[in-house]
């Protein structure tokens, strides 16, 4: 948990305790050993019952080093502090043990306070910290192939990857979001060939260049001449022909105008655009290294370095003709990263499919490593990682497929906007912005749809679902948002955190409070655990806390009204509005969503 006022005295005000109860182990074993708050705030946790306190350190570690059950350490230590408690003006309401817990309750009103003067102070930079100050993480996310078009096989790892640099970047991490282009293979050999033969535009379009692609394959099956030719305009391309070359440029860069405008459809972002290519007089270094290390072999003429794994095959470095391997850029390309941006952490958002391809990449690193005895403080191994997600699925609902292949995704952002047309015209038909607002929402559906599970489960895309807006989707974070964002247009007074906490002290309104004071801690959590469904778990949760506030109902049966005739009441409450309106709208930038003013 992150370090607040709250965390701060309760780790201090353990600590006191600990040496209070146990002053013969603390003469033994030192502050450092046990005894210290910040030993004790980086051990905190939150219980799953947010009935037994609002944070809890466990003391089962301590068993052997006191000399005591852990229930008689918690209890002891629980009791002590809650007296140290009693003696002083506290933020802390209670110190009590639960079982081999020590639990801490706040004082509702002094967290409630502080939280939403921290809230509306600090606006969209609530959240934001600086504890990956003085740390690099490079995040590797979307890598699409050049020549074809954006298929709906990239989705995830676009969105899953853009959400996780926002994330480092909110945290402080000096963080490089990378868009690795497949831009190098035979492939172009026959793209080359295929526009040589078949092509008519001197610039041709990304679905053009997808035709004559297809229409390679079907004739290279009644003409295997064709895949000859191929090879040789690979080989031109290898060795630097101009005109090959200038071709092959073309294509990328009709690819890349493309790419750039459905990115900023998705408004996701990249600090380096690279591509295979870049590592072609790079490979032959890392080679030689492997060789000189004493770890390559020659396996059927092909040049492999053998991984004494029986879960793991040979990585194949080069075939037999000469030709390098994904595995041999990859390989490539994370040592010239480290030794160009030395990082903390290299995030390879890729499917679950290449997890063996990863495996093998870091493993023959390690291996080199290991040879070339490497100091342990300039190693990569370690500090690389893959982020596995699983698969997108789409049922019977594959639209605008090309030759029965591709899902586009162009096509599935359009179709997503065109039903969210549908749903406004339905709800609101009379909409301000309309168009814009149908964007928001269709885009910010399917992105959603990506980001509100865990990215290691497979997600079954549908239509239906996608577009709720009631169930846990993003229409209805967004429609939440709007609904905020239109209360706080009703209001006509100025809106400040100088209010009567003790106003807000419903059941309803407690459980929003200690929810906008987590919300940092989910910024942490989704950045320590690569997953930004922890992000969007908490606006769903937060978005339905205050949903129930809204729809809450008087003794009469009457809806009990954010804005009133009571003027304290009313600005105590829209003080409390304007925090979620912040809090939500944060976290749909954070999750690359954008927040619409009315829905």
């Amino acid at each position: 948990m992150l370090k607040n006022s709250y965390t701060e005295q309760f780790a201090e005000t353990l600590a006191t305790s600990f040496k209070q109860v146990y002053p013969t182990q603390f003469d033994q074993l030192g502050e450092e050993q046990v005894f210290n708050s910040r030993f004790i705030l980086s051990g905190l946790e939150k219980p799953k019952d947010p009935s037994m306190g609002r944070f809890a350190f466990p003391v089962f570690k301590y068993a052997r080093l006191l000399g005591e059950k852990p229930q008689e350490i918690a209890s002891k230590v629980a009791q002590s502090a809650q007296a140290e408690l009693n003696g002083n003006g506290s933020l802390l309401a209670e110190i009590a043990a639960a079982g081999a817990y020590i639990n801490g309750r706040t004082s509702f009103e002094a967290e409630a306070g502080e939280t939403i003067r921290e809230v509306l102070s600090k606006g969209s930079d609530y959240g934001q910290s600086e504890i990956g100050a003085g740390h690099r993480v490079l995040v590797e996310y979307s890598s699409v192939n050049i020549a074809k078009p954006f298929g709906i096989g990239h989705l995830r790892t676009t969105i899953l990857g853009n959400a996780l640099r926002r994330v480092f970047l909110k945290l402080g991490y000096d963080t490089m979001g990378i868009n690795y282009l497949g831009d190098w293979g035979t492939q172009f050999g026959k793209m080359i060939v295929a526009y040589s033969r078949w092509g008519e535009s001197e610039e041709p379009s990304i679905a053009e260049l997808m035709d004559l692609y297809v229409k390679f394959h079907v004739e290279a099956e009644k003409d295997p001449q064709l895949d000859e030719q191929a090879r040789e305009e690979f080989k031109k391309l290898e060795d630097g022909n101009k005109g090959t070359e200038d071709l092959w440029q073309r294509f990328k860069t009709i690819s890349l105008k493309e790419f750039d405008r459905v990115y900023k459809k998705m408004r996701v972002e990249f600090d380096w655009i690279t591509g295979e290519s870049f590592l072609n007089d790079k490979m032959e270094e890392v080679i030689a290294r492997l060789e000189k290390a004493g770890l390559t072999s020659i396996s059927e003429g092909a040049l492999v370095v053998e991984l004494h794994d029986p879960q793991l095959p040979p990585c194949l470095l080069r075939k037999a003709d000469g030709a390098t391997l994904y595995a041999t850029r990859d390989i490539a390309g994370l040592l010239y990263r480290w030794k160009t941006y030395p990082f903390d952490e290299m995030l390879y958002v890729v499917g679950s499919a290449q997890s063996d391809h990863f495996k093998q990449v870091f493993k023959v690193v390690e291996m080199l490593e290991e040879a070339e005895n490497t100091p342990p403080e300039k190693r990569v191994t370690g500090k690389a990682k893959h982020i596995e997600f699983g698969w997108v699925k789409f049922g019977d609902q594959a639209m605008a497929t090309r030759k029965g292949t591709i899902i586009l995704l162009d096509n599935v952002l359009d179709r997503a906007i065109e039903l969210a047309r549908e749903k406004i015209r339905e709800k609101n038909p009379d909409l301000k912005n309309f168009e814009e607002t149908a964007a928001m929402i269709g885009i910010g559906a399917v992105m959603f749809s990506q980001l509100s599970v865990r990215r290691q489960k497979d997600i079954n895309f549908d239509w239906d679902e996608v577009l709720n807006f009631e169930g846990e989707t993003g229409p209805y974070l967004q429609y939440t948002h709007a609904r905020l964002r239109s209360l706080l247009r009703n209001f006509t007074g100025e809106i400040s955190a100088s209010i009567d906490m003790k106003l807000l002290e419903c059941e309803e309104e407690k459980r929003v409070l200690e929810l906008l004071a987590d919300y940092p801690d989910a910024i942490v959590d989704a950045a320590r655990s690569y997953e930004p469904n922890l992000v969007s778990t908490h606006l769903l949760k937060l978005a339905g806390a205050f949903n129930k506030v809204y729809q809450r109902k008087d003794d009469q049966g009457r809806i009990d009204r954010i804005i009133s005739d009571d003027p304290k009441l009313s600005a105590a409450r829209i003080a409390f509005v304007r925090a979620v309106q912040i809090v939500i709208g944060d976290g749909l930038a954070l999750l690359g969503m954008q927040a619409p003013e009315e829905m």
